[in-house]
């Protein structure tokens, strides 16, 4: 439950790739039909991108920053293959996998994993693009440095499994880094700034992809010890870590997720968590929210939590919006909520069971006392209620979705 809204804040401008989610297959796929570049945006630079022999064939542009042709899609867990040509030694490039570009962060420059594409020894190893640099280390090695054939068609393989990204080159092993600040977003074939105009060229040909599993692409965001990566707002001692969970029981608060995945700045995104209840609870997860230091959240909506509480809104509608009056699940049981934003439309489901299907209207004017419940975007919050409602709240994770 919260009580009075009171801002509406403009929806801020989403990135240019516009696609929705399609179901994971492991099937391979080809993301290129050899004959246009359909499935694929550019964004940044200028460098020019057009279908050669069959081929992609960048060419690099005078003062352009780096360039990227990035698919439309997003992708999390998957084996990619592609073969890849320099044609000119001096050039440097490589293909971004789970990237992102966001109109709130650094102006929308594409930034995430690269595998590198150069002549330098360097090809394979895994960098973090317009972030934090080299991931990969002891890049020194002999073998590796001389697997990429200059001049020649080289075959990569990748392949991102969880956190952990490898990748192969002309069948040999280059890189193995575990990280998971993003663990989905689009690929990239990146054309790099040059100085001058000498018109250097990279074709890339032969791109294919098999997702594995489900599709993966969920990210931890409570690593279910601390508070790594959550903030409160007022009276902390109301949240508190236990037995693995996230518990919130105490006076009012609201706990936010601040970590560094996707800067916690979400649009579209699955989420999904384990969550109990004491009778009696009444508790609330916010999305498109943002941290403020006091009072009930006053943008995002709130996924009601309340399966016995006196308010007769119960666990899985959208609070004050779409509401549910029957409860879904039990106390003090552990059940699965998972909540979808796409654009405007919203669903949740609680133990798989569908139970909002929600769509936005255009220029909805919402009463003053939600006047802030609004598709934007931003980060989720945990609700501590009252000191008679004590909610657990385990598993939490996330998958973004292409905007």
């Amino acid at each position: 439950m919260t009580s009075t809204f009171s801002t509406v804040l403009p929806a801020l401008i989403a990135c240019g790739l516009a696609s929705a989610s399609a179901p994971p297959t492991n099937e391979w796929i080809s993301l290129f039909d050899g004959h246009t570049l359909e499935g694929w945006t550019q964004l940044n630079g200028t460098a020019t991108y057009e279908v050669q022999d069959g081929a992609i064939v960048g060419t690099t542009a005078e003062g352009s920053p780096n360039s990227f042709l990035c698919s439309d899609r997003f992708f999390g867990d998957f084996e990619l293959e592609f073969d890849v040509k320099l044609l000119n030694d001096e050039l440097n490039s490589g293909v971004q996998i789970r990237s992102h570009s966001f109109p709130t962060h650094n102006s929308g420059r594409v930034h995430g994993y690269q595998v590198e594409i150069s002549t330098n020894g360097a090809a394979g190893f895994i960098y973090d693009e317009a972030r934090r640099g080299w991931l990969s280390e002891n890049r020194e090695d002999p073998v590796k440095n001389a697997a990429f054939q200059n001049g020649e068609w080289n075959h990569y393989r990748v392949i991102c499994l969880g956190p952990t990204m490898r990748t192969w080159i002309n069948g040999i092993p280059i890189a193995t880094v575990v990280d998971s600040v993003s663990p989905a977003g689009f690929l990239g074939l990146q054309v790099h700034s040059v100085g001058g105009d000498p018109k250097w060229q990279v074709a890339w040909r032969n791109l294919r992809l098999r997702e594995l599993g489900d599709g993966g692409g969920f990210v931890e965001l409570f690593n279910g010890k601390d508070m790594t990566g959550w903030k409160v707002n007022e009276n902390p001692e109301s949240v508190r870590v236990q037995d693995g969970a996230l518990v919130v029981q105490g006076n009012r608060a609201h706990v936010f997720y601040d970590g560094p995945v996707y800067h916690h700045d979400f649009k579209n995104f699955e989420l999904r968590t384990l969550i109990r209840t004491k009778p009696g609870s009444n508790s609330g997860v916010y999305f498109h929210t943002k941290f403020q230091e006091e009072g009930w959240p006053e943008r995002g909506y709130e996924v009601q939590v309340n399966n016995s509480q006196s308010d007769w809104r119960r666990t899985g509608g959208l609070y004050g919006i779409d509401d549910i009056k029957e409860p879904p699940a039990k106390d003090d049981e552990w059940f699965a909520m998972n909540v979808r934003v796409v654009g405007k439309h919203v669903t949740v489901s609680v133990d798989g069971k569908p139970l909002i299907d929600y769509l936005e209207p255009e220029g909805v004017e919402r009463i003053p006392q939600f006047a802030g419940r609004l598709i934007d975007r931003g980060t989720f919050a945990l609700q501590a209620h009252d000191p008679g409602s004590e909610v657990w709240y385990k598993s939490i994770s996330v998958r973004p979705l292409p905007e």
